[in-house]
């Protein structure tokens, strides 16, 4: 029977349909002795060693490079997510280990989320809280959200998701993609711009795009130089995307308003990172793709993958290194 490591630490020791799913399917699942997630490669080649012997992992962001792969007997890496950037898929590809996602499951609560974030901000949180709190009470105006343009910096899924609802809110919506969806963009009124019209133009730029070789630092001091003044930084993505020495330089000076993040460079945030000081950036523990039904679905879903590819079948759509298809077995 394989043996498949559940990691997340919300499903720990958890029922659900991801469960139900590996166990139709005659899956052995094991989790961690404790939740907690490994956060190095030795951590997590200790635990795969601990836990093993490990066929597939259903994870989540723990790093699975090419070292800890190839000492493991691992077939599939399955994760609970759309974001892959925390396994080597290269060096997966090489060892003829799959890596999955679950893309479109975690759409909405991210979108949701992006524009939590950017009410907040734009209505003056963390610091107005602080404030009324301490028995601060000023009541300094902020500009009004509706009729301002928000920017798009990827519209894929969740970009196209965050679209939507930044339409309701009054909002202008622009985009800037690679291969960006033109009949999406011409049926709801979202006008397609290179990334640096984007950059200038836009009163919030919200990021919705995957951190690669390409995008490491993406938003750097050049960048939020070139931003407008006032403007808000919304990141639901990736923490990778954003040079957060250059970030905290430009809201220490005010040339930005404000920020939501979502997601940092190192998680979790350390906790002297000069981004904890900040009253005009707003911090979530990388929580935007994980509401109740987010979660539960996503876990669904690579567990499904899972099964699929240890009976043979192949999960149309989730497996991220498909070039791997054509003769590949468990």
């Amino acid at each position: 029977m394989p043996r498949v490591l559940v990691t997340p630490t919300m499903l720990h020791q958890q029922p659900g349909p991801y469960r139900d799913a590996l166990d139709a399917g005659g899956i052995e699942v094991v989790y961690p002795p404790t939740p907690k997630l490994p956060t190095s490669e030795g951590e997590l080649t200790a635990l795969l060693e601990q836990c093993g012997p490990i066929d597939a992992t259903v994870c989540s962001v723990e790093p699975y490079t090419r070292e800890v792969l190839a000492a493991s007997r691992i077939r599939v890496v399955a994760r609970v997510g759309v974001g892959y950037d925390s396994v080597d898929v290269a060096g997966a590809s090489e060892l003829g280990i799959l890596v999955t996602n679950t893309p479109g499951a975690n759409r909405d609560s991210v979108a949701e989320h992006a524009i939590a974030l950017l009410l907040a901000v734009a209505h003056g949180y963390p610091a107005r809280d602080k404030e009324a709190r301490s028995g601060v009470w000023q009541r300094n105006v902020l500009p009004r959200l509706a009729g301002r343009t928000i920017g798009l910096v990827g519209l894929g899924a969740i970009g196209k998701a965050t679209a939507l609802r930044a339409k309701a809110l009054g909002l202008t919506v622009i985009a800037s993609d690679v291969q960006p969806d033109a009949a999406f963009a011409a049926e709801h009124d979202v006008r397609l711009c290179p990334f640096d019209e984007l950059i200038a133009t836009a009163d919030v730029v919200s990021l919705h795009l995957p951190c690669t070789p390409d995008t490491i630092d993406l938003i750097n001091a050049d960048v939020l130089g070139r931003m407008k003044p006032g403007s808000i930084l919304i990141n639901t993505a990736r923490g990778g995307l954003v040079d957060e020495d250059a970030l905290v330089e430009a809201l220490r000076s005010g040339h930005l308003a404000g920020a939501g993040l979502d997601v940092f460079k190192v998680e979790p945030l350390p906790a002297e990172s000069p981004l904890t000081e900040l009253d005009n950036a707003l911090l979530c523990p990388h929580m935007g793709g994980i509401d109740a039904k987010a979660l539960s679905d996503m876990a669904q879903l690579a567990a499904e993958s899972v099964v699929a590819l240890h009976n043979g079948d192949w999960p149309e759509g989730r497996v991220v290194n498909a070039e791997l298809r054509e003769g590949w077995t468990w």
